[in-house]
This record gives C-alpha cells, structure tokens and sequence, in this order.
C-alpha cells in the first residue's frame, strides 16, 4: 500500500519562507501525479499545487502563484513544496497526495487523489 509522509511544517513569521517535503513509500510506481493541499478547520480541502509524472506539467492556486513552487525527484518518490512570502492566510493544515490516474492536466480535486499523507502544520503568524 502506499503511504506518504510529509514534513517540515512550522510557525514562521510573514514574509519568511518554508519548505515542505514529501516521501511515498509502498512501490507507487513511476508514473503518477502528486500535488499538495491545505486545509483550516470548517473548510473545504483546497488545492495548492500539482506537479506531473516527470515533473514536465505543473499547477498551482491563483492564491499561492508566484511565490510558491512544486518541485520533485522522480527517481526518489520525493515531491516538495517551496513556500516564499508567506502570509497569514496560508495558515492551514498540508497535506501531500498521490493518483496514478492518468489525466491531460493536473487534477485540482481531492477526490481525484488516491493517497494521502498525514498533514503537516503551517503556521504564519506575527
């Protein structure tokens, strides 16, 4: 089974930036699309940012772009999110996702994903 854990959540001040880190173990295979997304309580789940197969197509929020960045290793079933300017509103919960579903774009819906990891807490407060 697949399994995927995240890390490297914090409490940081706004403008600070953070990184987050994202493991799959369980044999995932190689072609499949990972993406991240946050969540603070009362609310939907919400797509940050996505990132193909072979790291070729990316996706990200109109709320994160442009300060913040998808990254991945193939060959070590690693994805990162790169977190720059932050701002009190990106306080939530992360979580890293995984499908093997093949799609023409990065799919922007959590049910769309078949894995998830535990969450890891982002902070941003002054």
């Amino acid at each position: 089974q697949v399994q995927l854990v995240e890390s490297g959540g914090g409490l940081v001040q706004p403008g600070d930036s953070l990184g987050l880190s994202c493991a799959a173990s369980g044999g995932p295979g190689s072609t499949y699309t990972m993406g991240w997304f946050r969540q603070t309580l009362g609310k939907e789940r919400e797509f940050v940012a996505g990132i193909s197969w072979n790291g070729g197509r990316t996706n990200y929020a109109d709320a994160v772009k442009g300060r913040f960045f998808i990254s991945r290793v193939p060959t070590k079933n690693l994805v990162y999110l790169h977190m720059n300017s932050l701002k009190p509103e990106d306080t939530a919960v992360y979580y890293c996702a995984l499908t093997r579903r093949l799609a023409d774009t990065i799919p922007l819906l959590a049910n769309e994903y078949e894995y998830w990891g535990q969450g890891t807490q982002v902070t941003v407060s002054s």
